[in-house]
């Protein structure tokens, strides 16, 4: 099938690629004439395990071709993803500026039928507004298909090619075979192609994220409960987690979540409730708790050094919001970093992929260390605030070492207290006392 993926960001690329991958033509277009330069010569402008390889193969291939020409993609493709941004507007709702843009655009250009997929995530009732922007100025029929993506930043790969369900919302029963037909190499394991209309189908993103954002808030307030009271919160996430209506996943306690997703689909889906009158009081919870959470280390780091942070030398590792991405929106490391500076401390930083972004947003105003135990060389303490495999199973001689005084503050609960104590560290985590 021929496939256009109208914007090359995280969700963008990997649909494009993904789709390339079983055989279809696909041609992704982009504004950014830098950006398309460097993905036309074969460089992937993110990171993201296990892309470039399928990338690399498609663009070999021909399957997989960029262009900053929307006339030139809506040309080609009988299918057109739209994977455009919906960033946080001032209120909290999300903008959609840049999706109605280019709807008013295809409604100029389009010259026969399309199905039009937005594959961005978006508040209920933005297909009827595609919709209305395209049928403007359109000239040929059309239909306009919500996809919702769930893909996980460090695992999207593997989330297109083995998704555990696929959710088209359309009222078209031509947009909905051709859907079917595209994604039906994606799911000859039984895994379900869920169809419902439009509106249901942009809901059911927002509600899944911000479930899942509500089920790791829960967990830090009870990490925080556990050290007034003295309970060990990996005991009670066991003891949670093997009950099957709860299940163990997103029960891991720590400095709060971040990334492109939960922080802004929460936000957006409250004030969408607000919109229509409705409080959604769980989630104006989450997300005081989760803002809170993300400065969690701070008290903590602030007591041990007797309130006086000033000319304190702090080594961080991890910058990402999670591992494998360089992605760092929301990142808790970012609000910990504030916060530090803010005290007079000066922070050396490690992280195996984000560093380049965070220097664009920061600048000079912390240091970069090549390696991981760079950033510990004359360290009073060391704060990790991502859970990148290479900090499991660090060397602690080493840190030791290192670090002016063996004092590590560890936000994502990686090592276990009983070695740490008989290694003879001062150690405080999230939640086990």
């Amino acid at each position: 099938m021929k496939v256009s993926v109208i914007g090359t960001g995280y969700v963008g690329l990997v649909t494009g690629t993904c789709l390339a991958e079983t055989g279809n033509e696909v041609v992704c277009v982009d504004i950014d004439a830098e950006k398309v330069r460097r993905m036309q010569a074969g460089e992937v402008p993110i990171y993201e395990p296990h892309l470039d390889v399928l990338f690399e193969r498609n663009i070999s291939a021909g399957r997989l071709t960029f262009t900053t020409s929307l006339e030139e993609g809506l040309d080609h493709g009988d299918i057109i993803f739209l994977a455009l941004p919906t960033p946080e507007d001032e209120d909290g709702s999300a903008d959609l500026k840049y999706v109605l843009g280019v709807a008013d655009d295809i409604g100029r250009l389009i010259k026969d039928y399309k199905v039009i997929v937005d594959k961005s995530t978006v508040p209920v009732g933005t297909s009827d507004k595609v919709h209305a922007a395209i049928a403007k100025n359109a000239k040929s029929d059309f239909d306009v298909v919500s996809n919702p993506e769930f893909l996980r930043e460090g695992f999207a790969v593997d989330d297109f090619l083995k998704p555990e369900r696929i959710v088209v919302g359309s009222s078209s029963q031509r947009a909905t075979e051709m859907m079917q037909k595209l994604y039906k190499p994606f799911v000859r394991s039984g895994n379900p192609v869920i169809i419902m209309d439009e509106k249901s189908a942009e809901l059911t993103k927002y509600a899944a994220n911000s479930f899942l954002a509500t089920k790791i808030t829960f967990m830090n307030e009870i990490a925080n409960f556990c050290e007034r009271v003295g309970a060990d919160v990996d005991k009670v996430r066991i003891g949670m987690g093997t009950d099957s209506r709860i299940g163990k996943r997103f029960l891991f306690p720590g400095i709060g979540y971040g990334g492109s997703c939960f922080p802004k689909d929460v936000k957006a889906l409250h004030k969408s409730g607000k919109d229509t009158g409705y409080d959604f009081k769980i989630l104006d919870s989450v997300i005081q708790v989760n803002q809170k959470q993300k400065t969690a280390l701070i008290p903590k780091i602030e007591k041990f050094f007797g309130g006086d942070l000033k000319g304190k030398r702090i080594g961080l590792w991890g910058l990402a919001f999670k591992p494998e991405t360089d992605d760092i929106r929301e990142a808790p490391s970012l609000y910990i970093i504030d916060e530090l500076l803010k005290a007079g401390a000066e922070v050396t930083a490690f992280d195996p992929e984000a560093m380049e972004n965070v220097q664009r947003k920061l600048g000079d105003s912390i240091t970069f260390a090549p390696g991981m135990y760079g950033a510990l060389e004359d360290a009073d303490a060391l704060v990790i605030c991502t859970e990148w495999g290479v900090f499991r199973n660090p060397n602690f001689t080493m840190i030791k070492e290192l670090l002016k005084e063996p004092v590590i503050f560890d936000g994502r609960n990686l090592y276990d207290l009983s070695e740490m104590k008989e290694l003879g560290f001062h150690y405080e985590s999230i939640g086990r006392g």
